[in-house]
């Protein structure tokens, strides 16, 4: 297997773990601040990870030289999570799945403007018909919605934390001086978790975590070590071997699995228009594979 198969291998299953924090997270957004959660969550990353570090390579004393790059990649990273579960609040889990596939246009963005990386013709439209096909989900396949540009507060708000997350995308590649993956996400965890735990240290403190449902807890731990210690690892591994624009074409497929995860959990499958747009990403994404 060659490192950029390997890299596409790494971002199908990314995408996979990632929806299914939309899914859980959209039954547990109420139940718990979003600061509380992230930060319990990133703990339990944090100790995963750093058993996986205590028995692979160790922390090398190249890997804290620099320490500054690990607060960067955390705080755009726990700025994604938090702003994410703040969204779901109120935006339906495959809407806000939809605003996460405007990633990729995004990430494009920043992947030409810190590293240089160039969209061809064919990439470039892959991305609009992707943006098209996230926008008629987002709206919830109602075109007079579109035409006013009726956003809903969930989605706006976790539209923000998405760039975030496309701005971290191509800082990895810039900010990662050859420590390994393993160890790389390590020190943005542990950076992320105790920002996390200062900022949210009031919520933490509030939380009464005797009473909490079953489902937070199924989420938490979901989220930290599913999507959070093996997306990370994921998507540090691919970043490395693909351009941004290819490594973000896989948040097309997150609105589909999303749907898969929700029927999975009890609901019931979108309209039929709004699976139009669920189709428009899946062709935005094969575009954008296509070499």
């Amino acid at each position: 297997m060659t490192p950029a198969q390997a890299g596409h291998l790494a971002m199908l299953f990314f995408s996979l773990l990632v929806a299914g924090s939309f899914a859980l997270g959209g039954l547990a957004a109420n139940e718990i601040t979003p600061t509380a959660l992230n930060a319990v969550r990133f703990w339990v990353a944090v100790i995963v990870i750093g058993v996986a570090v205590l028995f692979t390579s160790g922390i090398a004393r190249d890997a804290t030289r620099a320490p500054w790059r690990y607060i960067v990649l955390a705080g755009l990273f726990t700025t994604y999570f938090v702003l994410m579960f703040e969204g779901l609040k109120t935006a339906p889990p495959v809407s806000a799945a939809a605003v996460f596939t405007l990633t990729p246009v995004i990430s494009a963005a920043f992947g030409w403007l810190l590293l240089g990386q160039l969209l061809t013709r064919r990439i470039a439209v892959a991305l609009a018909i992707g943006a098209a096909g996230a926008l008629w989900v987002i709206f919830r396949a109602d075109l007079q919605a579109v035409l006013r540009f009726e956003v809903g507060r969930g989605e706006f708000i976790y539209f923000w934390g998405c760039v975030a997350h496309a701005v971290y995308t191509p800082m990895v590649r810039k900010l990662n001086r050859g420590e390994p993956a393993l160890v790389f996400a390590f020190g943005t965890l542990l950076a992320g978790a105790m920002m996390l735990t200062a900022f949210g240290w009031g919520d933490l403190r509030a939380t009464d975590w005797t009473t909490l449902p079953a489902i937070v807890w199924i989420t938490i731990f979901y989220t930290a070590i599913f999507a959070t210690a093996a997306t990370f690892i994921l998507l540090l591994f691919a970043t490395l071997r693909l351009p941004s624009s290819k490594v973000m074409a896989y948040t097309y497929l997150t609105p589909s699995w999303v749907m898969v995860w929700g029927i999975a959990l009890g609901g019931t499958a979108p309209p039929l228009l709004v699976l139009a747009g669920l189709g428009l990403t899946v062709v935005a994404l094969l575009l954008l594979l296509k070499e």
